[in-house]
């Protein structure tokens, strides 16, 4: 295989939407609050949101090859590492070089904000090298979605309203916590793809330790819950609160699909459209806060 195309597909193109939707509700938001937008801390975030969740993805890549858990006729995309087109080097260096990256765009964002963005800044690398990094690996143990629903929901919104506003804003942490839910979403589909082979190879993630009954309950939970907790942005937003709901028809399309599909590689499929339906419903939300 071609080394560029090896290297775009290890960085996992289908799902990086998952780092960058944040971003853009963080920035709606104190756009809504400030009544201005600051282009630069937008554009810093969202490069350094990105190249943290590369950098995340090739350590995954490596860690899971080394481990024994990736090898070729996987369910699951096909992997760099693993098929042989990149050496385990080679890919834990391209990991650390997306880290470095990062690194640089926080050096901007905390001359800009403050020590607030250090802290998030080094703890979103340290989470994102522990993921499957180090002896205890996040995403081999029942936190992983836990994980995501923070670093990806929570603190990336929070973070991203704080380089556009300098406060903390409880707005902020809610809509994370909606964006958040459907991004664990995105893990639980590859979890419960990969439940057996993980189960096998003594990875106890949460979907392993839940079974599939639980985990398709717990998928559902993850797609329908942000839709009820709309309501609690309607005393801010009124009936533009409502605008997300425009995706709910797909968030039901793939909670049937996800019941309804054997487990293994179409489950590929279902991944990438719940990346990208959070997408939808992140632009959607954004759009209610910085309607005219």
């Amino acid at each position: 295989m071609n080394p560029s195309t090896a290297w775009f597909l290890a960085c996992r193109p289908k799902t990086l939407t998952v780092s960058l939707s944040p971003v853009l509700v963080g920035t709606a938001i104190g756009w809504h609050e400030a009544g201005h937008l600051l282009w630069l801390p937008l554009l810093a975030a969202a490069l350094g949101a990105a190249l943290i969740q590369i950098g995340t993805n090739l350590f995954n890549d490596v860690g899971d090859y080394l481990r024994g858990i990736d090898r070729p006729g996987r369910f699951g995309p096909r992997r760099a590492t693993a098929e042989g087109w990149l050496t385990p080097a080679a890919v834990r260096v391209g990991a650390w070089i997306s880290f470095a990256l990062a690194f640089l765009c926080g050096v901007y964002l905390v001359v800009h904000a403050g020590w607030p963005i250090v802290v998030i800044g080094l703890c979103s690398l340290y989470a994102g090298w522990s993921y499957t990094g180090g002896p205890r690996p996040i995403a081999y143990g029942p936190f992983g979605e836990f994980f995501v629903l923070v670093f990806f929901g929570i603190v990336a919104v929070g973070g991203s309203h704080y380089l556009q506003v300098p406060a903390w804003s409880a707005l902020a942490l809610l809509a994370g916590s909606l964006l958040g839910l459907h991004a664990a979403a995105v893990i639980t589909v590859n979890n419960y793809r990969d439940l057996d082979t993980d189960r096998d190879a003594g990875r106890r993630t949460l979907a392993v330790r839940l079974g599939r009954p639980a985990t398709c309950r717990l998928y559902i939970a993850e797609m329908l819950l942000p839709y009820l907790l709309l309501a609690l942005l309607a005393a801010p937003l009124g009936a533009y609160a409502a605008l997300p709901l425009l995706t709910l028809p797909l968030a039901l399309l793939l909670c049937r699909r996800f019941l309804g599909t054997p487990p293994g590689p179409a489950f590929n499929g279902i991944l990438a459209a719940t990346a990208a339906h959070q997408l939808g419903f992140a632009a959607l939300l954004a759009l209610a806060f910085i309607r005219p």
